[in-house]
């Protein structure tokens, strides 16, 4: 675990000195809204200089074990059985996996030969939603098959000490690393996903996004998000919910990704509610920080464990594109 009071501290010693701008931009850490994250890596391995392969390395030997140990909670938790998994997604975009982390993943745990993969790269923090989906879809088309769903987000890894742009200090005082697991199927308990979808605005592809370099993973953040949100968000998801003859007044339960502290208050003026409808996401967010595609799979888990009963709930993301990501859930 990470504690972000120990993070401020480690950067301004570390890269204070050599940056008048990191010293500058400190106070950032303490405006995130996040007290705490967890790592991979022990704080020691971020005051070293890393190359690409590296990195990766570390990516595989991490994701895979978080993967084999979320798959284990969530078949327990539902009581079921390794063997009866025929189908596995999993989303990443935080390092390279050939052959994909599923196959990683069906090698340490021994799983069925028979299983059907879908590896998705690239979606960004939209991947938890849209991944989400995507596994709702394969559930649907074979029902009463057992489709085991998987996130793994290592963005911490994504750390340069030796970039002292905005961008890369926004992405250390923001990011944390995290897996998340779900069990889909058209046989059992639980909320029905009952629809999803996306919209990629046109000429945004300098949004959000990663850039390739020797050292690892540049984040490309635009200044702009929370302003994008506040001002196109609000008619996508609008037009979504009207497709499925909804409005966004028809929704009681708002699951975000919770990309940031502005970002969170931009979602509550696009969905025209109270900032306080966010809460589990701000909690998210303080409690493990952005986990990009992962994050939003803990806020649903807190909104299912919740007292407080909903009939339709929204959960939805940003991610490179720049894209909105969907999906409408029904509780049973």
């Amino acid at each position: 675990m990470l504690g972000q009071a120990e993070v401020i501290r480690r950067i301004d010693l570390a890269l204070g000195p050599r940056s008048r701008e990191i010293v500058r931009l400190l106070p950032m850490f303490g405006n995130t809204g996040i007290e705490r994250r967890y790592s991979c890596v022990p704080i020691e391995w971020y005051e070293e200089t890393h190359d690409w392969p590296d990195r990766n390395a570390v990516y595989l030997d991490s994701a895979v074990d978080l993967l084999e140990r979320a798959t284990n909670e969530v078949l327990e938790r539902a009581g079921r059985r390794a063997d009866e998994i025929e189908s596995i997604v999993v989303v990443s975009t935080t390092g390279i996996a050939t052959p994909s982390l599923d196959a990683l993943l069906m090698e340490r745990m021994r799983l069925r030969p028979t299983v059907r993969r879908l590896p998705i790269f690239g979606l960004g923090c939209a991947g938890g939603v849209i991944g989400l989906e995507r596994a709702a879809m394969l559930a649907r088309a074979e029902p009463g098959a057992l489709v085991l769903f998987l996130v793994v987000e290592l963005c911490a890894l994504c750390f340069r000490r030796d970039d002292f742009s905005k961008s890369n200090i926004v992405a250390t005082a923001l990011f944390g690393d995290g897996a998340a697991a779900a069990l889909l199927s058209c046989k059992g308990e639980g909320p029905r996903v009952v629809g999803g979808g996306e919209f990629t605005w046109p000429d945004s592809l300098d949004v959000m996004g990663w850039e390739v370099t020797g050292d690892g993973l540049k984040a490309i953040f635009s200044r702009d998000i929370p302003e994008l949100v506040t001002t196109r968000l609000h008619d996508v998801a609008a037009e979504f919910l009207s497709e499925r003859g909804l409005a966004l007044r028809d929704i009681d339960r708002f699951v975000c990704h919770p990309g940031g502290a502005k970002v969170l208050d931009a979602l509550a003026v696009a969905f025209e509610i109270e900032p306080q409808r966010l809460s589990e996401a701000r909690d998210v967010l303080r409690d493990y920080g952005n986990m990009s595609a992962a994050t939003v799979m803990f806020v649903l888990e807190r909104a299912l464990a919740s007292p407080t009963p909903w009939k339709r709930a929204l959960v939805s993301a940003l991610g490179p594109g720049f894209t909105a990501g969907f999906t409408l859930l029904v509780s049973p």
